[in-house]
């Protein structure tokens, strides 16, 4: 994978005043307190703008109950990118009901990934209505179980312009269980199994739990957006060759998806001491709004 890197320069923020909502200034990105709507219920979050944003990105939730990222939204603006974070449903300041977390029930079935992919739109529909140059470019950065959400709502949204995943899977939601029903936890599970041994108990093992799997191979099939992917080559959550490959056979049919691969690591590549994943995105995020800019311009 080719990554251009270029220089970013940080602003300061006037604060300007909003009574309906809690505002306040960090180095160089405001920081403004909202809530916003979705399939009927309301969903509270944060947006982080700098002066002059170079992309605008939502993230998009693993499967945990998890409030708005903030330490990873901040990490974004301080590099000029705008974020909206939020408090998934059922969590924090936000309504609804989290469905979860334990492995079997409906956390991945097809209605409640469709529910937050929902979720994601409602949240770029209301981050593109406040920032404040409406040509800028906008995508979904997400973790985890946002390799299956992601895909979905961008399927629907054509507004999402790029997709940036950390550690997501590109198999279905029951390939998934069943590899992480052979590792069971064992952090030390790639000394003791190869890759093909991991990849044919994928695909083969007998399911534990029966329901419709969803296929995020099928939503990407119909996007032409590009897209990232960042692997851990120690994950025991998703078999990353297999992801991988999946991947490739995609790329061969013209998809402008690309990934990197970080041999240390494991399924959390997007926070540690290893900063090189969150690095990378960062300057893929900032090509790839540059060039979508400089596209629409030539039109």
């Amino acid at each position: 994978m080719k990554i251009n890197f270029f220089s970013t320069l940080y602003f300061w923020l006037l604060l300007i005043a909003f009574p309906q909502f809690a505002f306040s200034q960090s180095p160089g990105f405001t920081i403004q307190d909202v809530k916003f709507e979705s399939q009927g219920i309301i969903l509270a979050g944060s947006i982080l703008e700098p002066e002059k944003p170079l992309a605008a990105v939502v993230i998009v939730h693993g499967s945990d109950p998890v409030k708005r990222e903030m330490e990873f939204a901040k990490r974004l603006a301080k590099e000029g990118i705008a974020v909206l974070t939020y408090d998934k449903r059922g969590v924090g300041e936000s309504g609804g009901v989290y469905v979860g977390p334990s492995v079997g029930t409906n956390n991945i079935d097809t209605a409640n990934l469709t529910l937050l992919a929902h979720d994601a739109n409602a949240a770029v529909k209301t981050f593109q209505s406040y920032l404040k140059d409406k040509k800028i470019p906008i995508g979904l950065v997400g973790f985890s179980q946002a390799g299956w959400i992601i895909p979905i709502a961008a399927s629907k949204n054509p507004q999402i312009e790029f997709m940036a995943l950390f550690s997501c899977p590109t198999i279905t939601t029951l390939e998934q269980l069943r590899f992480q029903f052979y590792t069971n936890g064992n952090n030390n599970f790639w000394e003791n199994h190869t890759e093909a041994d991991a990849i044919e108990h994928t695909r083969n093992d007998p399911d534990r739990y029966q329901f419709v799997a969803t296929d995020p191979k099928t939503y990407l099939n119909t996007l032409s957006i590009p897209g990232l992917w960042l692997f851990g080559e120690k994950d025991i959550q998703i078999p990353v060759k297999l992801c991988i490959e999946q991947l490739n056979s995609l790329k061969v049919q013209g998809k402008p998806f690309e990934y990197a691969l970080f041999s240390k690591l494991g399924h959390n590549t997007s926070s540690g001491n290893d900063t090189a994943p969150v690095d990378i995105a960062l300057q893929w995020i900032k090509q790839k709004a540059l060039s979508i800019r400089k596209n629409k311009a030539s039109k």
